[in-house]
């Protein structure tokens, strides 16, 4: 990943990627939670990606390999979906495709950790990205958890996140109200954006996973990739909250508000909204 260090990243650079997505319409293989699988579907819809949802053991690693991306999101276990997923990134490995890992949920339960433990075991995703309570877990940290919800804040989860990028070999994003993005080679960017709302819909945080894996199967630096996607829906969410509170509505009305904003951002809204931040 040194290879990418010296190139310019910025929001003209970001906002090309995203255009490369929607040019490429990259097909992006999710292996997901019961609970959020049509809404990511469709945020990965609204960016311009094709999204296949398939868990079954007898074809993941074949789907695998015909996808741009492979997600992995362990928040609805299940012997046979852990299964699943490790038949599905081995045939992703197989095939040179990106493997995001969402922990949802990770340090809640032991079975949790011993699913995230299983699926490190076979070989480190490219990207995990997840909340502070989620990655310091992965970490080997135990901040606590309420159920699938963070218990500690996107700063404080940094040195884990390091850590975890290390070990990994690739790349590390903490979502909350700051977004970290770390990688292995110690690059760094923070994303300011967002509002308050996006943790309060389901399938928000794990549809930032699956629009990480539709930039990661069209941009090759997988930090990159990561950066474009969650300041892509970063500023849409600020949008889908100012368009929802200008029109009186909640968070239904914000959840539809989203992927309207996902779909429809203008390269001037984006370029201007952006509030980036990149470490030396």
């Amino acid at each position: 990943m040194s290879g990418h260090a010296a190139a310019p990243v910025g929001a003209a650079e970001l906002w090309q990627d995203a255009c490369s997505v929607r040019e490429a319409i990259p097909l992006v293989h999710n292996v997901t939670n019961l609970v959020v699988m049509q809404f990511s579907a469709n945020m990965l819809l609204a960016l311009g990606a094709a999204p296949v949802m398939a868990h079954a053991e007898e074809e993941v690693e074949e789907m695998a390999a015909l996808a741009g991306a492979l997600v992995l999101n362990i928040g609805t276990l299940s012997p046979p979906w852990v299964r699943a997923m490790r038949l599905a990134a081995r045939g992703a490995r197989a095939h040179g495709r990106p493997v995001v890992l969402d922990p949802v949920g990770a340090g809640a339960t032991s079975y949790r950790n011993r699913a995230v433990a299983e699926l490190f075991g076979d070989a480190y995703p490219d990207i995990v990205r997840g909340n502070a309570s989620e990655i310091m877990s992965v970490a080997g940290q135990a901040p606590g958890t309420r159920g699938v919800d963070s218990a500690a804040g996107s700063d404080e989860a940094l040195p884990a996140a390091c850590k975890l990028a290390g070990l990994t070999r690739g790349v590390v994003c903490i979502s909350g109200a700051r977004d970290h993005v770390v990688a292995a080679d110690g690059r760094h960017a923070v994303l300011s954006n967002g509002h308050p709302w996006m943790s309060r819909v389901t399938g928000v945080g794990c549809s930032a996973s699956a629009l990480v894996g539709a930039f990661a199967a069209v941009q090759p630096d997988p930090w990159r990739a990561t950066l474009a996607a969650m300041a892509w829906l970063g500023v849409a969410g600020e949008c889908a909250a100012e368009r929802t509170l200008g029109t009186g509505g909640g968070l239904g009305s914000f959840q539809v508000a989203l992927l309207d904003a996902v779909h429809l951002l203008d390269r001037e809204t984006f370029e201007q909204r952006l509030r980036l931040t990149l470490s030396a």
